[in-house]
């Protein structure tokens, strides 16, 4: 069965790559990530894969670094929680269309490796887009592997984030930072 997987960053990629190989999914790789910014953040995530072992042996389409993309589809909801959706729903439409487009019969998203986001709606987003593509979104609980897939990533050395990407997140983690 083959899948195309929707690929935040590389320590997100390390567990649920583990877990879709041992269910003998053909696993391939999709990075399509327009709320990075800045773009030597997007750089830094870009490169981390280099530093995955490569006996990993997975295909990854990069998709063109378009951050007007997200901030269109984000416009008047940069202060809200429905800035999230929207970008999780922009990143995993472009994930399923490039699935149809190339004959994969079902596709996932690593961010449901994440315990910070809301695991739930990206469910059912994936789901509500599966249907109206005429795919299969693959759902599981990875976060039980998050810990474990730091733990690695430290050990190898790989680049680990410390925001989900976009600067809107970036500006709140650095709000919440600030002491008064």
């Amino acid at each position: 069965m083959e899948l195309l997987l929707h690929i935040c960053c590389a320590v997100c990629l390390i567990y649920p790559l583990k877990v879709l190989k041992e269910k003998k999914f053909q696993v391939k790789g999709f990075f399509y990530n327009p709320n990075i910014h800045p773009f030597s953040e997007y750089r830094k995530r870009k490169e981390a894969f280099g530093s995955l072992d490569k006996n990993m042996n997975l295909e990854i389409y990069f998709e063109q670094y378009l951050p007007q993309e997200f901030f269109r589809t984000i416009n008047f909801h940069e202060e809200t929680k429905q800035r999230c959706s929207l970008c999780w729903q922009l990143r995993l439409e472009k994930t399923a269309e490039f699935a149809c487009k190339n004959n994969f019969k079902y596709f996932s998203t690593t961010l449901l490796v994440s315990p910070y986001q809301d695991h739930f709606l990206i469910k059912e987003i994936g789901e509500r887009i599966a249907r109206d593509k005429g795919i299969s979104f693959y759902y599981e609980d990875f976060r039980k592997g998050f810990k474990e897939a730091h733990q690695e990533a430290k050990q190898k050395g790989i680049y680990c984030q410390n925001y989900c990407g976009c600067i809107y997140s970036e500006l709140e983690r650095w709000k919440h930072s600030e002491k008064p």
